[in-house]
């Protein structure tokens, strides 16, 4: 939606109806410095039930084929939220069509595939971010701002992440995530992706000594991955991180942070239990009271307002981005791609371990 933010908002084009793309046609149009330009499909028809259903306007045009979108001179960014296996495939081609990507998690099946989308993004002057949306809420600036203080946090000790949801019969027979030619890695890359993205985040994108997977793994008939968990270790800061993804337990998305200080827990952290406003718990200087009977402080409840939602918040920073490109001649900013190569780093090597029987990776 957008409004005087920007003389000429940044046009997005959507390549492919996934359910997630939903998500985003209602974040372009939440967010005050963008507007849906075109969507595409491999079939027009479902194109064109993809844009009733979103009741999107007539000025959005509809694509039976995801090319037209990249040919599309009125598409400033295209967001792609396509099976993962054919990522490098079309955001190359968008980057070498100077379209800026907005690519969906896992950025891709290993870094290899990965730097080439990077290396395309680089070389054609484009905006790289991947669409991980919890890093944009204001909640995740203020924790930052706590851990990072050397007096009521401390050095950081150990974080735990999880990420799981019960799928159901038909996911397991149907959905993508499953599929070994179209997500193969499965839970660590759909789940995995946001549990090492925030130990990262917490790490300030220090990769890890070494990476181990656990041994209790399951995965379908087919060989992709629906559980696993691993153990992250720092060994110049004694710092020791594990995970949890599994597409078969009960939803949480638990991120617990403990200092020497302080620590932060909250029960939400990849998709907010309300938009408008989000919490965690921060502890500081807690100690036991005389007999240990109890505690000398409760845990404060931090809650932090958003007039945006936290995918409203990921396309208007991307924008902003990318209007500084498009209208000022402003380079690309580096963080982004090198977050999601760091996540796909240690993606890579739970996977690794995992094929090697459960041994330790190092990283150097």
């Amino acid at each position: 939606m957008a409004d005087d933010y920007s003389p000429t908002p940044i046009r997005f084009g959507i390549v492919g109806c996934a359910d997630i793309a939903r998500k985003l046609c209602r974040a372009i149009n939440l967010a005050p410095n963008s507007t849906l330009s075109a969507i595409a499909s491999r079939s027009i028809d479902k194109a064109k039930r993809f844009a009733s259903k979103n009741s999107l306007p007539e000025t959005v045009k509809i694509y039976g084929g995801y090319d037209q979108v990249l040919e599309d001179p009125c598409v400033d960014a295209v967001y792609l939220p396509l099976p993962t296996s054919l990522h490098v495939q079309w955001a190359v081609l968008a980057a070498q069509r100077k379209k800026h990507v907005l690519l969906e998690k896992p950025t891709a099946l290993d870094v290899g595939e990965l730097d080439q989308i990077l290396e395309a993004c680089r070389s054609n002057g484009v905006q790289f971010m991947d669409g991980t949306m919890w890093y944009h809420h204001l909640r995740t600036a203020k924790m930052k701002d706590l851990i990072s203080d050397p007096k009521i946090f401390g050095q950081i000790k150990s974080i735990h992440s999880s990420s799981t949801y019960s799928a159901t019969p038909e996911f397991f027979e149907n959905n993508i995530r499953v599929k070994p030619d179209l997500d193969s890695l499965g839970a660590l890359g759909d789940l995995g992706w946001y549990c090492i993205g925030a130990i990262l985040w917490a790490m300030d994108y220090q990769l890890p000594k070494t990476a181990v997977a656990l041994p209790a793994i399951e995965r379908n008939p087919a060989g992709v991955i629906l559980s696993c968990s691993a153990c992250l270790h720092w060994e110049n800061r004694q710092t020791v991180a594990t995970f949890d993804c599994s597409f078969l337990s009960a939803v949480s998305m638990d991120l617990t942070l403990q200092g020497f200080n302080g620590s932060i827990h909250l029960d939400d952290f990849i998709i907010p239990f309300r938009e408008d406003s989000a919490f965690f718990e921060f502890t500081t200087g807690a100690k036991f009271v005389d007999l240990h009977i109890g505690w000398n402080v409760k845990p404060e409840r931090v809650e932090v307002a958003s007039q945006l939602p936290q995918e409203a918040l990921m396309v208007e920073e991307f924008a902003r981005l990318v209007r500084g490109v498009r209208d000022f001649g402003s380079s690309p900013d580096s963080k982004w791609p090198e977050r999601s190569r760091a996540t796909q780093l240690v993606i890579d090597a739970v996977k690794r371990s995992i094929d090697l029987g459960f041994k330790p990776v190092s990283f150097y």
